[in-house]
């Protein structure tokens, strides 16, 4: 586990939840999303104490979680490719593996955390993903189909590439087998690509996911683990989806 840096996605604004303070102080069971992934990480007694991205409304952060982690401010929000590329001089000679989390997906488990880990450290792959295959889109699951880039593998199973919903066509829309872009780096190469992404999408922002296209396309090793639990992946933009998660959570 000293092999491993995290990375926790912190700077995103609240405008849907009518809040103007930073999206993770919003509160799931009375405690605030980034105290959920924090408290989870602590759990695992890793070694490297994990990065927190801010930006929007920082200070509300420090005052209510105090400076004692390592923060890094994101000054515009470009994306989450962009977010992670800000955290390049504190974490390129940290560690030799970077897992990505987010403030605004508070489920992610520790057992999750550890068998990505795990599962990327012992293939010695280059990206390490976590995904939730589905059997439907109904009820609580609709927020997937709305939400969440899908995953695209061959006829042998190897994975091709991510598409995030908005750039997907009806037919992408359809799979099943989605992306909460929990993922886990070999650290050079992925400061390496980040450096080469573009922001040629309706959003205009640079993506995380599309690393996943470029490992495919250089021919790195790609490893995923299934997620048992689709609620670990859930996120909340919205107060009707953090009702939601609250629901599901009692």
């Amino acid at each position: 586990m000293d092999k491993v840096q995290i990375v926790i996605l912190a700077a995103g604004k609240n405008k849907r939840m009518m809040s103007d303070d930073p999206k993770a102080l919003a509160k799931l069971g009375g405690k605030y999303f980034l105290t959920h992934i924090l408290e989870t990480i602590e759990s695992l007694n890793l070694l490297i104490k994990p990065v927190v991205v801010v930006g929007h409304k920082k200070e509300r952060i420090f005052e209510e979680l105090g400076e004692a982690y390592n923060y890094v401010h994101q000054e515009e929000q470009l994306g989450t490719g962009h977010a992670v590329m800000v955290t390049k001089e504190k974490l390129i000679e940290q560690a030799e593996n970077t897992l990505v989390l987010y403030a605004d997906h508070p489920l992610v488990s520790k057992e999750t955390i550890q068998k990505l880990i795990e599962r990327h450290l012992n293939t010695d792959a280059t990206l390490t993903m976590a995904t939730v295959k589905l059997s439907d889109f109904l009820d609580w699951r609709e927020t997937f189909y709305k939400n969440f880039s899908r995953i695209i593998r061959d006829k042998s199973g190897k994975i091709l590439k991510s598409i995030e919903v908005k750039d997907a066509n009806s037919e992408e829309k359809e799979i099943k087998e989605i992306n909460p872009c929990y993922f886990i780096f070999k650290t050079k190469w992925l400061f390496d690509k980040l450096d080469n992404l573009k922001n040629e999408n309706t959003q205009k922002e640079y993506y995380l996911t599309d690393l996943v296209k470029i490992a495919v396309e250089e021919k790195e090793k790609i490893e995923s683990i299934d997620i048992d639990d689709p609620r670990e992946a859930l996120g909340a933009n919205s107060k009707e989806e953090l009702e939601m998660l609250e629901g599901l959570t009692i």
